[in-house]
Protein backbone atom coordinates (compact mmCIF):
# COMPACT_ATOMS: atom_id res chain seq x y z
CA UNK A 1 0.00 0.00 0.00
CA UNK A 2 1.48 3.48 -0.55
CA UNK A 3 0.09 6.67 1.60
CA UNK A 4 -0.13 10.16 0.71
CA UNK A 5 0.05 13.15 3.45
CA UNK A 6 -1.94 16.31 2.80
CA UNK A 7 -2.14 19.65 4.87
CA UNK A 8 -4.00 21.79 5.51
CA UNK A 9 -2.87 25.58 6.67
CA UNK A 10 -5.48 27.34 8.02
CA UNK A 11 -6.35 30.80 10.11
CA UNK A 12 -6.94 28.69 13.47
CA UNK A 13 -4.57 25.63 13.30
CA UNK A 14 -2.69 23.34 10.75
CA UNK A 15 -4.14 19.96 10.21
CA UNK A 16 -1.85 17.43 8.64
CA UNK A 17 -4.11 14.09 7.19
CA UNK A 18 -2.01 10.89 6.44
CA UNK A 19 -4.59 9.04 3.69
CA UNK A 20 -3.92 5.47 2.02
CA UNK A 21 -4.08 5.10 -1.60
CA UNK A 22 -7.78 4.60 -1.42
CA UNK A 23 -8.43 7.77 0.49
CA UNK A 24 -8.95 6.07 3.97
CA UNK A 25 -7.54 8.48 6.93
CA UNK A 26 -4.74 6.02 8.54
CA UNK A 27 -3.74 9.29 11.42
CA UNK A 28 -4.18 13.02 11.96
CA UNK A 29 -3.02 16.14 14.00
CA UNK A 30 -2.91 19.29 14.72
CA UNK A 31 -1.77 22.17 15.93
CA UNK A 32 -3.29 25.95 16.96
CA UNK A 33 -1.26 29.19 16.79
CA UNK A 34 -2.16 32.51 17.12
CA UNK A 35 -3.81 35.64 15.03
CA UNK A 36 -2.37 38.76 15.82
CA UNK A 37 -4.08 42.04 15.64
CA UNK A 38 -1.90 45.02 16.24
CA UNK A 39 -4.44 47.91 15.21
CA UNK A 40 -8.10 47.96 14.74
CA UNK A 41 -8.48 46.32 11.07
CA UNK A 42 -5.26 44.73 10.82
CA UNK A 43 -4.35 40.69 10.90
CA UNK A 44 -1.26 39.06 10.99
CA UNK A 45 0.31 35.57 12.06
CA UNK A 46 3.85 34.81 12.30
CA UNK A 47 5.07 32.49 9.55
CA UNK A 48 7.44 30.43 12.17
CA UNK A 49 4.37 29.10 13.88
CA UNK A 50 3.15 27.70 10.76
CA UNK A 51 6.42 26.04 10.27
CA UNK A 52 6.32 24.62 13.59
CA UNK A 53 2.71 23.33 13.62
CA UNK A 54 3.63 21.52 10.07
CA UNK A 55 6.76 20.22 11.20
CA UNK A 56 5.15 18.61 14.57
CA UNK A 57 1.99 17.59 12.93
CA UNK A 58 3.83 15.65 10.17
CA UNK A 59 5.86 13.83 12.83
CA UNK A 60 2.89 12.90 14.84
CA UNK A 61 1.38 11.05 11.83
CA UNK A 62 4.40 9.59 10.87
CA UNK A 63 4.90 8.60 14.41
CA UNK A 64 0.89 7.65 14.81
CA UNK A 65 0.77 5.67 11.72
CA UNK A 66 3.98 3.36 12.02
CA UNK A 67 3.87 3.23 8.23
CA UNK A 68 7.32 2.85 6.51
CA UNK A 69 8.54 6.43 5.37
CA UNK A 70 9.49 4.88 1.88
CA UNK A 71 5.64 4.21 1.64
CA UNK A 72 4.75 7.72 1.71
CA UNK A 73 5.19 8.33 -1.60
CA UNK A 74 4.29 12.32 -2.04
CA UNK A 75 2.82 15.39 -0.23
CA UNK A 76 0.64 18.29 -1.20
CA UNK A 77 -0.23 21.43 1.14
CA UNK A 78 -3.31 23.69 0.87
CA UNK A 79 -3.53 27.15 2.75
CA UNK A 80 -5.07 29.82 3.40
CA UNK A 81 -4.82 32.70 0.43
CA UNK A 82 -3.59 35.70 0.24
CA UNK A 83 -1.14 36.18 3.00
CA UNK A 84 2.22 38.16 2.09
CA UNK A 85 5.83 36.05 3.52
CA UNK A 86 8.72 37.92 2.94
CA UNK A 87 11.84 36.52 3.27
CA UNK A 88 15.59 38.08 2.77
CA UNK A 89 19.01 37.01 1.24
CA UNK A 90 18.77 33.92 4.15
CA UNK A 91 15.72 32.93 3.45
CA UNK A 92 14.69 34.06 6.97
CA UNK A 93 11.43 35.78 7.50
CA UNK A 94 11.36 39.93 7.76
CA UNK A 95 8.24 40.56 9.69
CA UNK A 96 4.70 39.04 10.46
CA UNK A 97 2.76 37.66 7.46
CA UNK A 98 0.08 40.21 6.70
CA UNK A 99 -2.75 37.50 6.24
CA UNK A 100 -6.02 37.42 3.93
CA UNK A 101 -8.25 38.86 6.27
CA UNK A 102 -6.31 42.22 6.94
CA UNK A 103 -8.11 45.27 6.16
CA UNK A 104 -5.36 48.29 5.69
CA UNK A 105 -4.48 48.42 1.70
CA UNK A 106 -7.78 50.28 0.81
CA UNK A 107 -4.93 53.40 -0.58
CA UNK A 108 -3.08 50.48 -2.41
CA UNK A 109 -5.74 49.14 -3.67
CA UNK A 110 -6.39 52.72 -5.30
CA UNK A 111 -2.90 53.01 -6.52
CA UNK A 112 -3.08 49.39 -8.16
CA UNK A 113 -6.44 50.83 -9.84
CA UNK A 114 -4.88 53.87 -10.80
CA UNK A 115 -1.46 52.38 -12.03
CA UNK A 116 -3.25 49.18 -14.22
CA UNK A 117 -6.86 50.63 -15.15
CA UNK A 118 -9.76 48.88 -13.29
CA UNK A 119 -10.73 46.99 -16.62
CA UNK A 120 -7.42 46.00 -17.66
CA UNK A 121 -6.82 44.64 -14.28
CA UNK A 122 -9.62 42.50 -14.34
CA UNK A 123 -8.94 41.10 -18.13
CA UNK A 124 -5.62 40.52 -17.04
CA UNK A 125 -5.87 39.07 -12.66
CA UNK A 126 -9.91 38.31 -13.79
CA UNK A 127 -10.58 40.23 -10.38
CA UNK A 128 -11.05 44.62 -9.52
CA UNK A 129 -7.99 45.28 -6.94
CA UNK A 130 -9.04 43.56 -3.87
CA UNK A 131 -7.62 44.84 0.52
CA UNK A 132 -7.55 41.14 1.23
CA UNK A 133 -5.22 39.97 -2.02
CA UNK A 134 -1.88 40.48 -1.89
CA UNK A 135 -0.53 42.59 -4.29
CA UNK A 136 -2.05 45.10 -2.23
CA UNK A 137 0.14 44.23 0.98
CA UNK A 138 3.47 44.20 -0.74
CA UNK A 139 2.35 47.80 -1.64
CA UNK A 140 1.72 48.58 1.51
CA UNK A 141 5.12 47.25 3.24
CA UNK A 142 6.82 49.00 0.12
CA UNK A 143 4.93 52.31 1.68
CA UNK A 144 5.10 52.25 5.07
CA UNK A 145 8.32 50.11 5.92
CA UNK A 146 10.45 50.75 2.91
CA UNK A 147 13.59 49.66 5.15
CA UNK A 148 11.36 46.02 5.29
CA UNK A 149 10.78 45.92 1.78
CA UNK A 150 14.46 47.03 0.79
CA UNK A 151 15.72 44.08 2.58
CA UNK A 152 13.07 41.43 1.11
CA UNK A 153 14.09 38.47 -1.66
CA UNK A 154 11.45 36.14 -1.82
CA UNK A 155 7.56 36.52 -1.54
CA UNK A 156 5.66 33.76 -0.70
CA UNK A 157 2.12 33.02 0.19
CA UNK A 158 1.68 31.00 3.52
CA UNK A 159 1.41 27.43 2.35
CA UNK A 160 4.51 28.44 0.03
CA UNK A 161 6.22 29.26 2.67
CA UNK A 162 5.98 26.05 4.46
CA UNK A 163 6.82 23.92 1.15
CA UNK A 164 10.46 26.08 1.33
CA UNK A 165 10.85 24.37 4.85
CA UNK A 166 10.05 21.19 3.56
CA UNK A 167 12.18 21.21 0.21
CA UNK A 168 14.27 24.53 0.23
CA UNK A 169 12.38 25.27 -2.98
CA UNK A 170 10.40 28.81 -3.59
CA UNK A 171 7.56 27.48 -5.70
CA UNK A 172 4.11 28.29 -6.07
CA UNK A 173 1.14 27.02 -8.05
CA UNK A 174 -1.26 28.53 -10.47
CA UNK A 175 -4.25 28.42 -7.64
CA UNK A 176 -2.60 30.10 -4.75
CA UNK A 177 -0.90 32.42 -7.22
CA UNK A 178 -4.49 33.31 -9.10
CA UNK A 179 -5.16 35.24 -5.24
CA UNK A 180 -2.09 37.61 -5.51
CA UNK A 181 -3.80 40.03 -8.37
CA UNK A 182 -0.10 39.49 -9.45
CA UNK A 183 -1.04 36.35 -12.30
CA UNK A 184 -2.49 36.34 -15.58
CA UNK A 185 -5.11 33.97 -15.44
CA UNK A 186 -5.93 33.24 -18.46
CA UNK A 187 -2.86 32.37 -19.45
CA UNK A 188 -1.28 30.72 -15.87
CA UNK A 189 1.64 32.82 -15.54
CA UNK A 190 2.88 35.98 -13.78
CA UNK A 191 1.78 39.18 -15.49
CA UNK A 192 4.95 41.34 -16.87
CA UNK A 193 2.45 43.81 -17.62
CA UNK A 194 1.20 44.01 -13.99
CA UNK A 195 4.35 43.47 -12.31
CA UNK A 196 5.71 46.32 -14.62
CA UNK A 197 3.17 48.80 -13.91
CA UNK A 198 3.23 47.73 -10.09
CA UNK A 199 7.29 47.75 -10.24
CA UNK A 200 7.30 44.59 -8.60
CA UNK A 201 10.64 42.84 -9.53
CA UNK A 202 9.41 39.24 -11.04
CA UNK A 203 12.90 38.00 -9.31
CA UNK A 204 10.65 38.23 -6.16
CA UNK A 205 8.52 35.68 -6.97
CA UNK A 206 8.82 32.06 -6.81
CA UNK A 207 8.26 29.77 -9.76
CA UNK A 208 4.67 28.78 -10.54
CA UNK A 209 3.58 25.22 -11.45
CA UNK A 210 0.35 23.52 -11.99
CA UNK A 211 -1.43 21.83 -8.62
CA UNK A 212 -0.14 18.20 -9.17
CA UNK A 213 3.02 18.82 -10.61
CA UNK A 214 6.40 17.95 -8.55
CA UNK A 215 8.17 21.20 -6.51
CA UNK A 216 10.61 19.35 -4.67
CA UNK A 217 11.54 16.18 -2.48
CA UNK A 218 12.20 16.26 1.60
CA UNK A 219 15.86 18.17 2.64
CA UNK A 220 17.60 15.40 4.62
CA UNK A 221 17.25 17.34 7.72
CA UNK A 222 13.37 17.77 7.78
CA UNK A 223 13.45 13.95 6.92
CA UNK A 224 15.17 13.56 10.05
CA UNK A 225 13.01 15.63 11.83
CA UNK A 226 9.53 14.36 10.79
CA UNK A 227 10.66 10.64 9.74
CA UNK A 228 9.53 11.14 6.28
CA UNK A 229 11.94 10.00 3.34
CA UNK A 230 14.05 12.21 1.32
CA UNK A 231 12.68 10.54 -2.04
CA UNK A 232 9.17 12.08 -0.47
CA UNK A 233 7.57 14.13 -3.74
CA UNK A 234 6.44 17.45 -2.48
CA UNK A 235 3.41 18.62 -5.21
CA UNK A 236 2.23 21.98 -6.58
CA UNK A 237 -1.15 21.98 -3.72
CA UNK A 238 -3.91 24.00 -3.56
CA UNK A 239 -4.84 27.35 -2.22
CA UNK A 240 -7.86 26.13 0.05
CA UNK A 241 -10.86 26.51 -1.86
CA UNK A 242 -9.39 24.53 -4.92
CA UNK A 243 -8.08 22.00 -2.59
CA UNK A 244 -11.36 21.50 -1.17
CA UNK A 245 -13.16 21.38 -4.67
CA UNK A 246 -10.90 18.69 -5.31
CA UNK A 247 -11.64 16.72 -2.14
CA UNK A 248 -15.07 16.90 -2.63
CA UNK A 249 -14.94 16.16 -6.45
CA UNK A 250 -15.26 19.28 -7.88
CA UNK A 251 -13.57 18.42 -11.06
CA UNK A 252 -15.57 18.58 -14.02
CA UNK A 253 -17.58 21.38 -16.23
CA UNK A 254 -20.99 21.42 -14.79
CA UNK A 255 -20.15 20.73 -10.62
CA UNK A 256 -20.02 23.27 -8.08
CA UNK A 257 -19.78 23.15 -4.34
CA UNK A 258 -21.76 25.62 -1.96
CA UNK A 259 -19.60 26.04 1.23
CA UNK A 260 -21.45 27.70 4.70
CA UNK A 261 -18.47 28.64 7.03
CA UNK A 262 -17.96 31.57 8.96
CA UNK A 263 -17.98 32.86 4.98
CA UNK A 264 -20.07 31.15 2.74
CA UNK A 265 -18.78 30.32 -1.07
CA UNK A 266 -20.25 28.81 -4.22
CA UNK A 267 -17.71 27.77 -5.94
CA UNK A 268 -18.19 26.04 -9.75
CA UNK A 269 -15.75 24.51 -12.17
CA UNK A 270 -15.17 25.43 -15.39
CA UNK A 271 -12.97 24.14 -18.44
CA UNK A 272 -12.80 27.45 -19.94
CA UNK A 273 -12.08 30.90 -18.63
CA UNK A 274 -15.09 33.22 -17.52
CA UNK A 275 -14.44 36.51 -16.29
CA UNK A 276 -17.00 38.09 -14.42
CA UNK A 277 -16.39 41.91 -16.07
CA UNK A 278 -17.77 43.71 -12.79
CA UNK A 279 -16.04 42.00 -10.58
CA UNK A 280 -18.16 40.74 -8.27
CA UNK A 281 -17.20 36.87 -8.44
CA UNK A 282 -13.63 35.89 -8.71
CA UNK A 283 -12.11 33.67 -11.06
CA UNK A 284 -8.91 31.76 -10.54
CA UNK A 285 -6.83 29.23 -12.01
CA UNK A 286 -8.01 25.76 -10.08
CA UNK A 287 -5.93 22.73 -8.98
CA UNK A 288 -6.66 20.58 -12.42
CA UNK A 289 -4.73 21.61 -14.83
CA UNK A 290 -5.73 23.75 -17.73
CA UNK A 291 -8.91 24.65 -15.76
CA UNK A 292 -10.47 27.27 -13.76
CA UNK A 293 -13.08 27.97 -11.14
CA UNK A 294 -15.21 30.77 -10.54
CA UNK A 295 -16.77 31.78 -7.00
CA UNK A 296 -18.56 34.29 -4.98
CA UNK A 297 -18.52 35.05 -1.56
CA UNK A 298 -20.78 35.74 1.13
CA UNK A 299 -19.03 37.30 4.28
CA UNK A 300 -21.53 36.49 6.91
CA UNK A 301 -23.54 32.96 6.02
CA UNK A 302 -22.45 30.86 8.98
CA UNK A 303 -21.05 33.85 11.16
CA UNK A 304 -25.31 35.09 11.01
CA UNK A 305 -26.31 31.72 12.72
CA UNK A 306 -24.06 31.56 15.18
CA UNK A 307 -24.32 35.66 16.08
CA UNK A 308 -27.82 34.58 16.37
CA UNK A 309 -27.27 31.56 18.57
CA UNK A 310 -24.79 33.79 20.74
CA UNK A 311 -26.78 36.28 21.62
CA UNK A 312 -30.75 34.56 21.34
CA UNK A 313 -30.19 31.30 21.90
CA UNK A 314 -28.12 30.97 25.47
CA UNK A 315 -30.97 28.65 26.60
CA UNK A 316 -29.60 25.95 23.84
CA UNK A 317 -26.66 26.12 24.40
CA UNK A 318 -26.51 25.77 28.32
CA UNK A 319 -29.00 22.74 27.64
CA UNK A 320 -26.16 21.30 25.06
CA UNK A 321 -23.77 21.02 27.34
CA UNK A 322 -25.69 19.69 29.97
CA UNK A 323 -26.75 17.10 27.59
CA UNK A 324 -23.55 16.54 25.48
CA UNK A 325 -25.43 17.52 22.55
CA UNK A 326 -25.26 20.46 19.97
CA UNK A 327 -26.89 23.55 19.84
CA UNK A 328 -27.35 23.53 16.43
CA UNK A 329 -29.59 20.88 16.77
CA UNK A 330 -32.14 22.31 18.53
CA UNK A 331 -31.92 25.05 16.33
CA UNK A 332 -32.48 22.91 13.58
CA UNK A 333 -35.66 20.92 15.52
CA UNK A 334 -36.92 25.26 15.82
CA UNK A 335 -36.74 25.96 12.36
CA UNK A 336 -38.34 22.72 10.59
CA UNK A 337 -41.47 23.77 12.32
CA UNK A 338 -41.52 27.23 10.47
CA UNK A 339 -43.09 26.79 6.31
CA UNK A 340 -40.94 28.63 3.50
CA UNK A 341 -40.72 31.82 4.05
CA UNK A 342 -40.23 32.18 7.56
CA UNK A 343 -44.23 33.61 7.81
CA UNK A 344 -43.33 36.71 5.74
CA UNK A 345 -39.79 37.45 7.36
CA UNK A 346 -36.54 38.11 5.50
CA UNK A 347 -33.07 38.51 6.40
CA UNK A 348 -30.14 40.22 4.91
CA UNK A 349 -26.95 38.65 6.22
CA UNK A 350 -25.05 41.66 5.33
CA UNK A 351 -23.34 41.51 9.28
CA UNK A 352 -19.61 42.09 7.79
CA UNK A 353 -20.46 44.29 4.61
CA UNK A 354 -20.84 41.83 1.37
CA UNK A 355 -19.05 41.08 -1.15
CA UNK A 356 -20.91 39.21 -3.74
CA UNK A 357 -22.70 40.68 -5.68
CA UNK A 358 -22.22 44.32 -3.59
CA UNK A 359 -19.18 44.65 -2.79
CA UNK A 360 -20.13 47.16 -0.29
CA UNK A 361 -18.13 47.34 2.96
CA UNK A 362 -20.74 49.41 4.23
CA UNK A 363 -24.15 47.57 4.41
CA UNK A 364 -25.40 45.82 7.22
CA UNK A 365 -27.56 43.34 8.40
CA UNK A 366 -31.42 43.76 8.64
CA UNK A 367 -34.03 41.90 9.67
CA UNK A 368 -37.54 43.07 6.92
CA UNK A 369 -41.22 42.37 7.45
CA UNK A 370 -40.52 41.65 11.37
CA UNK A 371 -44.20 41.70 13.19
CA UNK A 372 -45.52 40.86 16.66
CA UNK A 373 -46.72 37.62 15.18
CA UNK A 374 -43.28 36.80 14.72
CA UNK A 375 -41.11 34.10 16.96
CA UNK A 376 -37.24 33.20 17.89
CA UNK A 377 -38.14 30.41 15.54
CA UNK A 378 -39.47 32.50 12.81
CA UNK A 379 -36.12 34.85 13.01
CA UNK A 380 -33.84 31.55 13.03
CA UNK A 381 -35.07 30.65 10.02
CA UNK A 382 -34.89 33.80 7.98
CA UNK A 383 -31.09 33.63 9.16
CA UNK A 384 -30.70 30.53 7.36
CA UNK A 385 -33.07 31.77 4.31
CA UNK A 386 -31.23 34.99 3.93
CA UNK A 387 -27.94 33.45 4.04
CA UNK A 388 -29.18 31.09 1.34
CA UNK A 389 -30.53 34.07 -0.88
CA UNK A 390 -27.08 35.41 -0.78
CA UNK A 391 -25.78 31.95 -2.06
CA UNK A 392 -28.60 32.47 -4.57
CA UNK A 393 -26.87 35.61 -5.71
CA UNK A 394 -23.78 34.04 -5.98
CA UNK A 395 -25.21 31.45 -8.09
CA UNK A 396 -26.98 33.76 -10.59
CA UNK A 397 -24.45 35.22 -11.70
CA UNK A 398 -22.34 32.47 -12.40
CA UNK A 399 -25.32 31.14 -14.65
CA UNK A 400 -25.70 34.72 -16.07
CA UNK A 401 -21.97 34.36 -16.98
CA UNK A 402 -22.71 30.74 -18.80
CA UNK A 403 -21.36 28.63 -15.81
CA UNK A 404 -24.12 25.98 -15.90
CA UNK A 405 -24.36 24.05 -12.34
CA UNK A 406 -25.73 20.70 -12.28
CA UNK A 407 -25.38 19.18 -9.32
CA UNK A 408 -24.04 20.70 -6.02
CA UNK A 409 -22.25 19.41 -3.24
CA UNK A 410 -22.87 21.00 0.48
CA UNK A 411 -19.81 21.32 3.07
CA UNK A 412 -19.02 23.36 5.65
CA UNK A 413 -20.95 23.64 9.01
CA UNK A 414 -23.77 24.90 7.68
CA UNK A 415 -23.63 21.48 4.64
CA UNK A 416 -23.90 19.50 7.85
CA UNK A 417 -27.65 20.66 8.11
CA UNK A 418 -30.45 18.38 6.32
CA UNK A 419 -32.17 21.93 6.81
CA UNK A 420 -29.77 24.20 5.26
CA UNK A 421 -29.29 21.36 2.28
CA UNK A 422 -32.87 20.94 1.29
CA UNK A 423 -32.97 25.24 1.22
CA UNK A 424 -30.34 25.18 -1.00
CA UNK A 425 -31.31 22.43 -3.65
CA UNK A 426 -35.25 24.28 -3.33
CA UNK A 427 -33.22 27.70 -4.61
CA UNK A 428 -30.76 26.40 -6.80
CA UNK A 429 -33.47 24.57 -8.48
CA UNK A 430 -30.64 21.09 -8.39
CA UNK A 431 -29.82 18.22 -6.52
CA UNK A 432 -27.16 19.41 -3.60
CA UNK A 433 -25.07 16.15 -2.38
CA UNK A 434 -22.15 15.40 0.43
CA UNK A 435 -19.06 12.97 0.28
CA UNK A 436 -18.45 10.85 2.73
CA UNK A 437 -14.99 12.35 3.19
CA UNK A 438 -15.13 15.03 5.91
CA UNK A 439 -11.18 16.31 5.40
CA UNK A 440 -11.87 18.22 1.80
CA UNK A 441 -8.85 20.86 1.44
CA UNK A 442 -5.94 17.86 2.88
CA UNK A 443 -7.58 14.70 1.17
CA UNK A 444 -7.99 17.18 -2.13
CA UNK A 445 -3.77 17.97 -1.67
CA UNK A 446 -3.04 14.49 -1.22
CA UNK A 447 -4.97 13.61 -4.33
CA UNK A 448 -2.82 16.06 -5.79
CA UNK A 449 -0.10 13.99 -4.55
CA UNK A 450 -1.36 11.17 -5.62
CA UNK A 451 -1.86 12.34 -9.35
CA UNK A 452 2.18 13.80 -9.38
CA UNK A 453 3.58 10.78 -7.85
CA UNK A 454 1.99 9.07 -10.81
CA UNK A 455 -0.48 6.43 -8.31
CA UNK A 456 -3.37 8.12 -9.75
CA UNK A 457 -3.75 8.63 -13.47
CA UNK A 458 -5.61 12.09 -13.83
CA UNK A 459 -7.62 14.61 -10.44
CA UNK A 460 -10.84 13.12 -12.27
CA UNK A 461 -9.92 9.29 -11.84
CA UNK A 462 -8.46 9.86 -8.76
CA UNK A 463 -11.69 11.48 -7.35
CA UNK A 464 -13.58 8.75 -9.40
CA UNK A 465 -11.76 6.31 -7.02
CA UNK A 466 -11.40 7.75 -3.67
CA UNK A 467 -15.11 10.13 -3.21
CA UNK A 468 -18.67 8.64 -2.32
CA UNK A 469 -21.93 10.27 -2.45
CA UNK A 470 -23.12 10.43 1.23
CA UNK A 471 -26.61 11.80 1.35
CA UNK A 472 -28.68 13.71 -1.35
CA UNK A 473 -31.43 16.14 -1.14
CA UNK A 474 -33.50 16.79 -4.27
CA UNK A 475 -35.49 19.81 -4.99
CA UNK A 476 -39.25 20.35 -3.76
CA UNK A 477 -41.05 21.86 -6.85
CA UNK A 478 -43.32 23.73 -4.74
CA UNK A 479 -40.94 24.87 -2.26
CA UNK A 480 -38.73 26.45 -5.50
CA UNK A 481 -41.51 28.50 -6.53
CA UNK A 482 -42.13 30.25 -3.02
CA UNK A 483 -38.16 30.64 -2.88
CA UNK A 484 -38.35 32.54 -6.67
CA UNK A 485 -40.97 34.93 -4.97
CA UNK A 486 -39.52 35.77 -1.73
CA UNK A 487 -35.74 36.32 -3.75
CA UNK A 488 -37.21 38.66 -5.79
CA UNK A 489 -38.31 41.15 -2.66
CA UNK A 490 -35.12 40.27 -1.12
CA UNK A 491 -32.70 41.43 -3.87
CA UNK A 492 -35.03 44.68 -4.17
CA UNK A 493 -33.69 45.87 -0.79
CA UNK A 494 -30.28 46.18 -0.35
CA UNK A 495 -30.61 48.90 -3.68
CA UNK A 496 -33.12 50.46 -1.58
CA UNK A 497 -31.19 50.80 1.28
CA UNK A 498 -27.48 51.37 -0.50
CA UNK A 499 -27.30 54.96 0.14
CA UNK A 500 -28.81 54.81 3.98
CA UNK A 501 -25.74 52.61 4.34
CA UNK A 502 -23.68 54.85 3.84
CA UNK A 503 -25.16 57.68 5.66
CA UNK A 504 -25.76 55.51 8.53
CA UNK A 505 -21.57 55.14 8.30
CA UNK A 506 -21.05 58.29 8.17
CA UNK A 507 -22.67 59.47 11.51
Amino acid sequence: MRYLIGIDLGTSATKTVLFDEEGKIIASASQEYPLYQPQNGWAEQKPEDWKDAALTTIAKVVKESGVEKEAIKGLGISGQMHGLVMLDQEGEVIRPSIIWCDQRTAKECEEITEKVGRERLIEITANPALTGFTASKILWVRNHEPENYAKCRHILLPKDYVRYVLTGEFATEVSDASGMQLLDVPNRCWSDEVLEKLEIDKNLLAKVYESVEVTGTILPEIAEKTGLSVHTAVVGGAGDNAAAAVGTGIVREGRAFTTIGTSGVVFAHSNKVTIDKKGRVHTFCCAVPGAWHVMGVTQGAGLSLKWFRDNFCQDYIKLAEQEGTDAYDYINADVAEVPVGSNRLLYLPYLMGERTPHLDPDCRGVFFGLSAIHTRKDMLRAVMEGVSYSLKDCNDILKEMGVEVEEMMACGGGGKSPIWRQMLADMYNCKVKTVTAKEGPALGVAILAGVGTGIYESVEAACDKVLKIDKECAPIAENTEQYTAYHRIYQKLYPALKEQYKALQEL
